[in-house]
């Protein structure tokens, strides 16, 4: 009897996969097209928030001057939303095409109310100078990339901390999404948060992303394909039923102050008067490269350019991780396949962020809703692109799905992949203690670069602690030195006099 697993020499070789299928690998990878189109959308659906969220936050503030974003003397919301989805879609279309992964990018929250708040209210600052820095910033990792450091650097992470990165993020997310629907809540002079509204889940928006969650569970347990999108789409239609009958209406106002606490967290869910729209891309071009080292000095300049550029250095590098984990698609090491693609096109996207006046766009961890729902291709990213630039012309469509009915995806992908933490050795303080401060800090402190930065500092200091210097990659040595210099960023400032 033949060997099963050598194949007849006379049997000619099964034929090589060509279009679709062989560009995007899709096939290789495990998946289909109809895997990579329900991803593309989960993706989108989940993120879609920030076409709307990211003008609410850039666009309805005004830099030291008075002015708004664009130079006007009144917010134009709609065509800060028009330029965020643009880039989005083009960058997230790139990152499909160029680096064949399934990771979508938009402006990265955090880093836009670092440039509303920190950087565009200083002293004789312009929106233009503060989205200048953002360029430099984006040039900057670009180069970081093309000489090969900031590979080099991932490589030298432990492949334990990379993993601990992967858990702090599902963590992260899941937070997240119980935070933006309003299960968990700020409590003041209490606990760091609280159930709901004073310790009680009330109002329907609350129900709504209850049943969300309730239904993408039992459809998961169920293993039917789509459960992520089908949960998204399904909560979305009762949150519409829901206001339609109950007229409950925004938590804020349209000053930002909160009026109706258990009103809908950000897009009130209603069927649009109209479906589309006609974008304004006025922003395209509106910043100033070098306007704001004459308007704070060089020093000041430098030091706010650093502090952009480790924060978007490390959030990438532990997105993509988690993403290609959770996808199966990292090596022995932990790296994704196309890492170095991968970076090239989130550093453009940081500078295409700052060009189009919108912030640095960086890579989206809500991309592993669409792994969830079978991703392994590039495919998915360009379909996520392509509906970006779709919500260009239908922003009013965008608008109907609100938090209440998305976040229940990022909390079952935060249950998916804190399964990875099995993989670490708890039993090994010298690693243990280093990926349990990754984890935890992420979610705590609201940001995946503290998580980093805390596990890679303590991870040096262990090792230099019990002796094992020839254990600590020399490049280790490097990034946690400019992680504790990251944290006392206010007392260098101090220091040097700078505001």
């Amino acid at each position: 009897m033949a060997n099963p697993q050598v194949r007849d020499r006379r049997t000619p070789p099964p034929p090589a996969a060509g279009g679709l299928d062989g560009f995007f690998q899709i096939t290789a990878r495990g998946s289909t097209v109809a895997r990579e189109l329900r991803g593309g959308l989960a993706t989108f659906f989940t993120m879609a928030y920030i076409v709307v969220l990211n003008p609410l936050i850039i666009g309805t503030q005004t830099d030291s001057t008075g002015k708004f974003l664009g130079g006007g003397a009144a917010p134009n919301l709609a065509m800060v939303a028009a330029t965020t989805a643009l880039v989005a879609g083009v960058m997230t279309i790139l990152m499909g095409v160029v680096a064949n992964f399934p990771l979508a990018l938009a402006t990265g929250l955090g880093l836009n109310a670092f440039v509303t708040f920190g950087i565009a209210k200083l002293p004789e600052m312009t929106w233009a100078d503060a989205m200048g820095l953002v360029v430099i910033e984006g040039l900057i990792i670009t180069i970081l990339v093309l000489t090969g450091f900031r590979q080099a650097v991932f490589h030298a992470v432990p492949p334990q901390l990379k993993t601990a990165i992967s858990v702090g993020i599902g963590l992260f997310i899941a937070v997240i999404g119980f935070v933006d629907a309003g299960f968990v809540r700020k409590s003041f002079g209490g606990p760091l948060g609280e159930l709901g509204v004073g310790g009680f889940l009330v109002g329907w928006p609350l129900l709504v992303f209850v049943l969300g969650l309730f239904i993408t569970v039992v459809l998961l347990v169920r293993k039917v394909r789509g459960a992520i999108l089908y949960g998204i789409l399904s909560a979305t239609v009762l949150a519409i039923i829901v206001e339609s009958i109950g007229k409950i209406g925004a938590q804020k106002n349209d000053k930002g102050e909160l009026v109706n606490p258990t009103g809908w967290g950000l897009n009130v869910p209603k069927l649009p008067s109209s479906v589309a729209s006609t974008p304004d891309f006025g922003l395209l071009g509106d910043f100033n490269l070098l306007g704001s080292f004459k308007a704070i000095g060089v020093i000041s300049a430098v030091l706010l350019v650093f502090t952009l550029l480790l924060a978007d250095f490390f959030d990438t590098m532990g997105t993509m991780v988690a993403i290609g984990a959770e996808a199966g698609l990292n090596d022995a090491e932990g790296v994704p396949p196309n890492s170095e693609r991968i970076l090239i096109v989130d550093s453009v996207a940081a500078m295409a962020g700052g060009a189009a006046a919108v912030s640095s766009n960086t890579s989206y961890i809500e991309s592993a809703s669409g792994v969830g729902e079978g991703a392994r291709t590039g495919l998915a990213s360009v379909v996520t692109g392509v509906l970006f630039l779709l919500a260009t012309f239908l922003a009013p469509l965008v608008a109907v799905v609100p938090y209440e009915a998305a976040t229940p995806a990022l909390v079952v992908v935060g249950f998916l992949m804190m399964q990875q933490v099995r993989e670490i050795d708890w039993d090994d303080l010298e690693i243990a203690i280093p990926a349990f401060l990754t984890i935890v800090l992420m979610p705590f402190t609201y940001s995946i670069t503290v998580g980093i930065g805390a596990g890679f500092v303590v991870y040096v200091l262990i090792k230099l602690a019990k002796g094992k210097i020839a254990e600590i990659h020399p490049l280790m040595w490097v990034t946690a030195a400019l992680f504790v210099l990251y944290f006392a960023i206010d007392p260098v400032k101090s220091l040097l006099g700078v505001g």
